[in-house]
């Protein structure tokens, strides 16, 4: 089939919304009828972005196949309402990695490989793939960092190339800031002018710019901007700060970003009102009444003096779609589990809150102030819900203040605990001598099979149903039947393995640990279950 392609580069700055920008167009796109898929291109030289702090580059975002990509990816299917594979996420180090390969296995024939064309080539080889495999009428790729910088030249250069293989069939998009110096208080176009002439010496003249900033662009600003930058004034679409990324794609359709795009590839509009039930949710989202008080207890918050949530943002999102479901707004409060771990007295804080959320984690640091924060919600009847991690501290919780046993631990944490309620997969071992720590998680998407009489069955409402994992530990089923006799309910088992994958509480509230994260999954059109049963939870 016939595939379009739209480059999406950014300009000035990092972190101006490019994720943002892509999915919000795809929605609109789809709003017109056709079918669309999204790709990320990080210019790192790691494999993929498990192995990656997330402090500094934000959540590990998991597909449905077990891929380790980027947060952004997590925004496509949110926006999209689909699944995005493996093949639609490629970095520096995965591209060359396969380069190597090939010419390891003389697939290129015994010819000289170089940086140029045989990188770009492959690049460009990765795209057609996976527009292939989604069937996709437009296919838009996200390139990372910003124009200008050495890293993503490559990648730029793919766009170029592929912009003369399919000469009517390709677009770029620029997405670039335009500050207002406050000593000025003028927006300012001349950074957005370097970017689109820093593009245009990369090859790639883009078609449309959309200009990020704190308000929407002027029609004075528009004007200069299509005079220096070589775009049409119609071309340059505005994208102002808003107080939430779901209504870019209506702030888009407002300027007709959808209808452009189809005249210049010149197609027609299959749907006349295909964003209505996009429409319907923002309606919702501005009429919520009231608010649903959640803290989140976690480690990956801060850099100095600055919060940082993108280490959560899937748990941020789908507690956001949940609470507008049931009418209401959510307020977050950022919980250091560090803090409980030297003042227990600082637990009397979380009286305040509707719920809280332990999301995944990894390591040391922190477990044992998260451990106090499940204790005090058990015994204080406020609704929890954790995630991975969070539900592996709840059973070590569990183990220690109900059965008694005081050193019960996970082996991740403590590997001569006399209690391993929490234990390494079975296979793994050999991962951690061989220092093996990339893509070698329990990763991707499983079955698990629900109990009857569980709070996990009625949320979910069917016996089986197929979550995404990101884990090298487990619960340990040597101890299963002693927990279970204690009052600890399993209520979703993987069938083929027996693994446990939730654990829930009865005479509570609601306190249910998964094993997986049901966060991936969770779409603003179509809330996850178990985010909408813990947020009504919490209403009671």
């Amino acid at each position: 089939m016939k595939h379009y392609y739209i480059f999406v580069i950014g300009g000035v700055m990092s972190g101006v919304g490019k994720g943002t920008v892509m999915a919000s167009l795809g929605r609109v796109l789809m709003g017109k009828g056709y079918k669309v898929t999204a790709i990320k291109i990080d210019p790192y030289i790691n494999v993929d972005a498990g192995t990656m702090n997330p402090v500094e580059h934000g959540e590990v975002f998991v597909t449905v196949d077990g891929d380790e990509t980027d947060q952004d990816l997590g925004n496509y299917e949110r926006f999209l309402d689909t699944d995005i594979f493996s093949l639609n996420y490629m970095t520096t180090g995965r591209v060359y990695q396969s380069v190597i390969q090939r010419e390891r296995n003389l697939g290129y024939g015994g010819k000289t490989v170089q940086v140029v064309p045989h990188v770009p080539n492959e690049v460009i080889d990765r795209i057609e793939k996976a527009s292939e495999k989604a069937q996709s009428d437009f296919t838009l790729i996200e390139i990372g960092g910003t124009i200008g910088e050495y890293e993503n030249i490559l990648f730029l250069e793919a766009a170029r190339l592929m912009g003369m293989k399919y000469p009517d069939q390709v677009l770029n998009v620029l997405v670039s800031y335009m500050p207002i110096p406050p000593s000025i208080g003028e927006m300012k176009t001349k950074p957005t002018q370097q970017a689109v002439r820093t593009a245009m010496a990369a090859g790639l003249m883009p078609d449309f710019v959309v200009a990020r900033s704190s308000i929407q662009i002027d029609q004075p600003r528009m004007e200069k901007l299509a005079m220096f930058s070589n775009v049409k004034k119609e071309h340059v679409i505005g994208s102002p700060d808003i107080d939430s990324v779901y209504k870019v794609p209506l702030i888009f359709e407002e300027q007709q970003f959808g209808e452009k795009i189809l005249s210049l590839f010149g197609l027609k509009r299959k749907l006349d009102n295909g964003l209505a039930d996009w429409k319907e949710m923002i309606r919702k989202i501005e009429n919520t009444e009231g608010v649903v008080k959640i803290g989140v207890v976690g480690k990956y918050f801060s850099v100095g003096d600055f919060t940082l949530s993108d280490a959560y943002i899937s748990v941020i999102e789908a507690l956001k779609h949940a609470s507008w479901a049931n009418g209401k707004d959510v307020e977050f409060t950022w919980l250091n589990s560090e803090e409980y771990e030297n003042d227990l007295s600082k637990l009397k804080e979380l009286d305040h809150l509707d719920g809280v959320v332990i999301p995944g984690g990894f390591g040391s640091r922190g477990i044992e102030g998260k451990i106090q924060a499940i204790k005090y919600c058990r015994e204080n009847n406020i609704p929890y819900l954790g995630l991975c991690y969070g539900m592996q501290c709840a059973v070590i919780e569990y183990a220690r203040n109900v059965l008694g046993w005081k050193d019960a631990n996970t082996t991740e944490i403590d590997t001569n605990t006399s209690y391993p309620v929490v234990d390494l997969l079975k296979g793994q071992e050999e991962n951690l001598k061989d220092g093996s720590y990339g893509g070698t998680l329990r990763l991707g998407a499983y079955d698990c099979e629900l109990v009857d009489n569980t709070i996990s069955l009625d949320a979910y409402g069917t016996k089986l149903i197929k979550e995404r994992h990101r884990h090298r530990y487990e619960f340990n089923n040597k101890y299963r039947k002693e927990l279970e006799d204690a009052g600890l309910i399993v209520a979703g088992i993987n069938p083929d393995n027996n693994l446990v994958e939730i654990v829930e509480l009865k005479d509570h509230p609601f306190f249910v640990g998964v094993q997986f994260h049901p966060e991936f999954q969770s779409r603003p059109l179509n809330p996850h279950p178990l985010f909408l049963a813990f947020i009504k939870a919490t209403n009671k």
